[in-house]
């Protein structure tokens, strides 16, 4: 118990260090809620965020709201306090980490159908929420292999396959989707491979395992549960325990390590391709020009915009 106790306080007392040394705070938040006023809210949103020079996403669609953005601290909580002055998101939770420059180059406020695209609407989070579990109880589950009824416990990414090359937990199910819009159709195809287990669905923040968990629901999963806050959640409480590699972000920095700092992990300017430090070092990386997974094929003309 000592031992734990001082992990935690050495993981907090990192991640204060780490918010004292770096000018700008970015945060991720998402609720599913319903959100029916979203072009009337728009300009709203677009003018807070000018106000107070942030910068990254918001959508704003039917189902919530979802949000990656950066700026310095005061700007940040002015901007957090207005949001949460809506009584639909007064309660709403933020995951935060830290950085020398803004981690975003703009700022966009974009209206869309869906949160996360999976299109299958009968899936409504705000009627009701899959089980999670917390990242300290996970870890506690992966520590014995089983969890507290004793099943054994199979973790699910339900990212992107260029996200989990980057990093992932380890003996996880990858499917190796190239959209959520095929997570339904591979996961209802195996679902006899999880007969008598506990799966824990999990992705960057939680958005995506909290559809995937509900959709596994729906179709008869009978012990699913969400990783709550996701892989970002998990570093901050528990660091990088059963976790190999670091998370994919879509920002400039790419990718964050379990102590949220951003590694030299980059994306290729033209093919957006993940770039490993090692495959840096390849003749065939030349920034902005090529990478080792584009290198010698034509690309898009407008494959070079980013963010």
């Amino acid at each position: 118990m000592q031992e734990h106790t001082s992990s935690a306080a050495d993981q907090a007392g990192a991640a204060a260090a780490a918010a004292a040394a770096a000018p700008h705070v970015n945060i991720s938040a998402y609720k599913f809620i319903t959100f029916d006023d979203t072009e009337e809210m728009r300009p709203q949103y677009q003018a807070i965020c000018a106000e107070l020079g942030l910068k990254g996403t918001i959508l704003l669609t039917p189902e919530g709201i979802n949000m990656f953005l950066s700026g310095p601290r005061g700007q940040i909580d002015r901007y957090l306090a207005w949001v949460r002055s809506d009584a639909r998101f007064a309660d709403l939770e933020v995951k935060e980490s830290y950085s020398a420059e803004q981690s975003h180059k703009r700022m966009l406020v974009k209206i869309k159908k869906e949160i996360i695209t999976m299109r299958m609407p009968l899936i409504k989070p705000e009627d009701g929420r899959a089980p999670f579990v917390e990242a300290k109880t996970l870890k506690r589950w992966l520590d014995n292999g089983v969890d507290d009824a004793g099943k054994p416990v199979v973790m699910v990414d339900t990212r992107n396959d260029f996200e989990v090359d980057v990093g992932t937990f380890d003996n996880t199910v990858d499917y190796r989707i190239a959209k959520f819009t095929e997570f339904p159709e591979v996961i209802a195809a195996h679902q006899g491979d999880f007969a008598g287990k506990t799966v824990v669905t999990f992705c960057t923040g939680g958005i995506r395992c909290e559809k995937a968990a509900i959709h596994m629901q729906n179709i008869g999963y009978d012990s699913v549960y969400q990783l709550e806050g996701g892989i970002l959640k998990y570093f901050e409480e528990v660091g990088g325990a059963h976790y190999t590699g670091d998370c994919f972000v879509f920002d400039y920095r790419t990718a964050l390590d379990p102590q949220l700092q951003p590694t030299e992990t980059v994306q290729c300017f033209v093919c957006r391709a993940v770039v490993t430090p090692r495959q840096q070092l390849s003749p065939e990386y030349v920034y902005e020009v090529s990478c080792p997974h584009c290198h010698g094929k034509q690309q898009p003309a407008a494959a070079g915009q980013r963010e």
